[in-house]
């Protein structure tokens, strides 16, 4: 009895004694998982997600006096047209982004902006509206994410995902051209292996991939608690009009649309340079409803009568969120952009900057451990989500509206209204402005919309706007 006693308390000092050692190992103790001088990272996807991080956890290393290595994995080269330079998207850059990217020193060349939007055309069917930008600036750019489309024919312009990889090449980080297409653990550590054959290990593994890609899958099963976000189909296409052409149907509008049309949450025509963009959002865009949209007399009277709009230049049915993804990150990994949260239909690259950012500043100033992300990268996302699911209110409220046309004949008299009149705290316009722009969050959007007096002005527009003695006068 007592040999056994002896042999469980031997166990026992044992047990404590091995559990030591493992908590005092670097790989294994939290505490312990830092970035240092020599420390290497990966960043998988050169996009704007993996070019953000790249660039803030560089910046944030170097003013805090820590050598690191950066290596981006990326096998597009955006310098290219469609298919090889796509990263399918609508290519809108949000006025807060904008106004984001100046503060931090990132001023849009012309080279990369095609066209400045200084307004909005609604189009419903009850008729068509005109909202100026709220503070009578251009500070919606209209970009490529590569060179353009599959049949351009002359390049003018140079892709934003192109420059936001050389700002983080001029920080210092490495691009690597292949395609990285394995995931593994060694000694606790990540370790990747690329299409071309090249194995490495990292410190720090950050994923800013679509969710378009392939990879997400391998990480499902490889990362504990890890689950990719929800998807949808959507549509996108783009059509070569010339400039002047655009400017005579378009002008520097975007062309925003309000039908009827089951499963469409919401469309978009976008003018850049020589070609437009069409972005159709919804629940899984499908031919029959893009041929719905496009022969619809609302989106037919935005260009040339004799223009075939079958088939366009380029075109794409890409995934997109409309969940983020649960628990992005876990000891020496973080998932950013798209693979992890992003903003529902609007503003993913501001989504991107904005989770980059909070990413590489938990990884240089707290430290790369599960436990380090989930107190101070998981904030950032968690105002994501939770924003999401008021914008899913409020577009479920506005699919609703596109059936009932008084309420849509309110919306054009109150917005007419406000437009003409300077001086006017133009509510709806503002309202719609920052649902469709992506330029606020879902949250102050309906925070405006519930105001009494937004909501008084909205009952008495639709009420005189459905009385018959005003309807030959109505705008």
């Amino acid at each position: 009895m007592a040999d056994r006693s002896m042999n469980f308390m031997s166990f026992g000092l044992f047990s404590s004694s091995f559990k030591h050692c493992l908590l005092s190992r670097p790989d294994v103790n939290p505490s312990n998982l830092k970035l240092d001088n020599g420390s290497r990272v990966a960043v998988i996807g050169g996009g704007p997600a993996g070019s953000f991080f790249s660039y803030f956890l560089l910046d944030m290393a170097q003013r805090s006096g820590i050598d690191v290595q950066v290596d981006i994995y990326e096998p597009r080269d955006f310098s290219h047209a469609a298919p090889q330079g796509c990263n399918m998207c609508g290519g809108i850059i949000s006025e807060s982004l904008v106004q984001l990217l100046a503060v931090e020193g990132i001023n849009l060349p012309a080279t990369v902006v095609q066209r400045g939007i200084d307004s909005y055309m609604l189009h419903m069917s009850v008729g068509s509206v005109r909202i100026g930008t709220p503070l009578h600036e251009k500070r919606i750019a209209a970009v490529h994410r590569g060179a353009g489309p599959r049949d351009i024919k002359e390049v003018k312009w140079k892709s934003l995902d192109g420059y936001l990889q050389w700002l983080a090449s001029d920080k210092g980080a490495h691009l690597v051209c292949d395609r990285v297409d394995h995931f593994d653990w060694k000694d606790g550590r990540p370790q990747i292996k690329t299409r071309g054959g090249l194995v490495q290990e990292y410190d720090l593994l950050a994923v800013a991939v679509g969710v378009n890609s392939g990879l997400l899958k391998i990480f499902r099963d490889s990362v504990s608690g890890y689950e990719p976000p929800r998807v949808t189909k959507t549509y996108i296409c783009e059509y070569h009009l010339g400039q002047e052409t655009i400017e005579k149907y378009m002008g520097s509008s975007m062309h925003v649309f309000l039908l009827s049309i089951p499963r469409l949450e919401f469309a978009a025509i976008i003018p850049k340079g020589d070609y437009v963009t069409v972005c159709l959002l919804g629940d899984d865009i499908d031919g029959p409803l893009i041929k719905s949209f496009l022969e619809s007399p609302e989106v037919r009277r935005c260009f040339p009568p004799d223009l075939p709009l079958d088939p366009p230049s380029c075109h794409c049915l890409p995934h997109i969120n409309v969940t983020g993804a649960t628990q992005p990150f876990a000891d020496r990994i973080v998932f950013i952009g798209d693979s992890g949260v992003t903003r529902l239909y609007k503003d993913g690259i501001g989504a991107a900057y904005r989770t980059a950012k909070a990413a590489a500043s938990t990884a240089i100033f707290q430290g790369i451990s599960a436990e380090n992300f989930r107190q101070y990268y998981w904030p950032a996302c968690e105002r994501i989500a939770i924003d999401n699911r008021i914008g899913k209110i409020i577009f479920a409220y506005t699919g609703v509206m596109q059936k009932l046309r008084h309420d849509l004949r309110g919306i054009l008299r109150m917005v007419s209204k406000e437009q003409m009149k300077d001086g006017c705290n133009p509510r709806m316009s503002m309202a719609l402005w920052d649902l469709f722009t992506g330029s606020a969050p879902y949250r102050e959007v309906l925070l405006r919309m519930l105001n009494p007096v937004f909501v008084g002005r909205f009952i008495w527009n639709v009420v005189v706007g459905s009385l018959p003695i005003k309807r030959g006068r109505r705008p």
